[in-house]
């Protein structure tokens, strides 16, 4: 189970990590999402939820800095990304680590490699120190002498994590995951859950997590937000758990029941 974050604590205010203001994503004059506005707190796993094509990972593309919003911000301690010059925008990224869906490894490059080039582009770490901190790395994430190994010659799950540990090179304090647990078995993504929660209790770094599974969900997020593909816009916010049990909004209370709640009720 999460540990609650410093926004849910009683008497506790904290500023926000994140501030996604007012936010409108779209292509050309399809609207995907508009006035999407919630906060994300400084150590908190926060999920991005929704049905197929509702734009999960769209709202994270445009969070990393991958797309342009069509309208609104992302602000991180308060500090605007879409309205920074492009300097100061590049600064904000760099405190960024992002895990994409495939791990997004270069299949030419060894495990250590992949895990290194971060460090080798926009550091100034001499061979040894990246040497040293590749293989911290590659630990953390439970790969201890897998350095040499080349991304074919290892498993979906190890791929996932060879990619955190890749996004955790330059040291960022907020982490973005796109779908950690898609294609992999209960047992490996149970594992994969169990890493995301040690590497915030380690680290007390931020999580923004873009996941449909459920049995995640409920495992590591302290809150979630709802994206509906038919109103186009967030329609829930909250601790996950609380959403399934007492969401006015049947259609995330039928998402996080898989359904079940007409059928007697939401499972536990």
């Amino acid at each position: 189970m999460s540990s609650t974050s410093s926004a849910a604590l009683p008497g506790v205010t904290t500023p926000p990590r994140i501030t996604v203001a007012d936010l409108t994503m779209a292509y050309g004059g399809f609207v995907i999402q508009k006035d999407l506005s919630f906060t994300i707190a400084p150590a908190e796993i926060f999920v991005v939820m929704g049905g197929s094509g509702s734009g999960k990972s769209t709202l994270l593309n445009h969070m990393v800095g991958l797309l342009t919003p069509a309208g609104g911000d992302v602000l991180y301690d308060g500090e605007s990304f879409w309205h920074a010059p492009d300097d100061d925008r590049d600064r904000l990224r760099r405190r960024l680590g992002v895990a994409y869906q495939a791990g997004a490894l270069w299949s030419s490059m060894t495990l250590a490699e992949n895990v290194a080039l971060p460090l080798e582009t926009f550091t100034e770490l001499s061979p040894r120190q990246i040497r040293e901190i590749v293989s911290l790395k590659l630990a953390l994430v439970g790969l201890a002498g897998f350095e040499e190994f080349y991304p074919s010659e290892i498993s979906g799950g190890m791929l996932k994590r060879a990619g955190v540990a890749r996004a955790m090179a330059l040291d960022p304090d907020i982490l973005f995951f796109d779908e950690p647990s898609a294609g992999l078995d209960p047992v490996t993504s149970r594992r994969l859950d169990d890493l995301i929660l040690d590497l915030r209790a380690s680290l007390r770094a931020t999580m923004v997590v873009v996941t449909h599974e459920l049995p995640s969900i409920f495992a590591i997020a302290d809150r979630a937000v709802f994206l509906d593909a038919d109103a186009r816009t967030m329609i829930a916010l909250g601790d996950p758990k609380k959403l399934r049990d007492e969401s006015p909004e049947a259609k995330v209370r039928a998402f996080l029941t898989r359904g079940a709640e007409g059928a007697g009720g939401a499972t536990r």
